[in-house]
């Protein structure tokens, strides 16, 4: 005798609606988080970050100290300043937060608070950073944080995926990128700024696929000025 199948038709059919419910309800809550519904680019040039006028998105990082920080732009006490890089074995990031270090306390005096995100994880924060950087930044109100997990990258759709080749030639120079967003998930943030004023909305976003390419100073300037004088 043939046996029943409906039960089993059922239950698959059930099944199925029940993944796709699932599904649905993921990409809806990644909405919150800027493209995470596109987790990352295949290459630098494919990135689709956000764009003034969008709603800057929820993320959480970890600090210094590696303690959870979460950044949630509906309850800013100040406009924020987020700033990028790929990790303190990057020659170019160092240049930039070298270059920074006359900026900061003047966006500071403005009322702008700035976040750095790197690809770190916490305790190569400061470490990885060489030690001309580090001179250069002590004393400064300097915010690093890790986006280890590559959260914040994805959420700004800044988020693409390194090439093996450049994984390899960080091993091959001796750099330590264990857990960081790079070896954990073979991914690296485009560098880039976006200025965020209290209302959670983008006021000024620039991302550059080139790496060797950052924000000049005067223009960062110009950004954190503009976002507080609207406040």
């Amino acid at each position: 005798m043939t046996p029943d199948i409906r039960p089993y038709a059922r239950s698959l059919i059930l099944g199925t609606l029940a993944t796709a419910l699932t599904l649905s309800l993921v990409c809806s809550t990644s909405l919150q988080y800027g493209h995470a519904d596109v987790p990352f680019a295949a290459t630098a040039d494919e990135i689709q970050p956000l764009a003034v006028g969008d709603s800057a998105p929820r993320f959480t990082v970890r600090t210094i100290d590696d303690e959870r920080f979460e950044f949630d732009p509906r309850t800013l006490e100040r406009p924020v300043v987020l700033i990028s890089f790929r990790g303190g074995w990057c020659p170019f990031c160092n240049m930039h937060l070298s270059e920074l270090r006359h900026a900061i306390p003047e966006i500071s005096e403005m009322g702008v608070d700035v976040l750095f995100l790197s690809g770190d994880r916490p305790e190569l924060l400061y470490s990885s950073l060489s030690g001309q950087t580090q001179g250069y930044i002590d004393g400064l109100n300097y915010t690093i944080l890790s986006d280890a997990d590559a959260q914040a990258a994805i959420a700004l759709g800044i988020a693409f995926r390194a090439s093996d080749r450049t994984m390899q030639r960080r091993h091959d120079k001796g750099d330590d990128i264990e857990d960081s967003s790079m070896a954990r998930h073979g991914v690296l943030p485009v560098p880039a700024v976006f200025a965020v004023n209290r209302d959670g909305i983008i006021t000024f976003a620039a991302a550059n696929a080139n790496y060797k390419v950052r924000i000049p100073t005067d223009q960062l300037l110009a950004a954190a000025r503009e976002v507080a004088e609207a406040e």
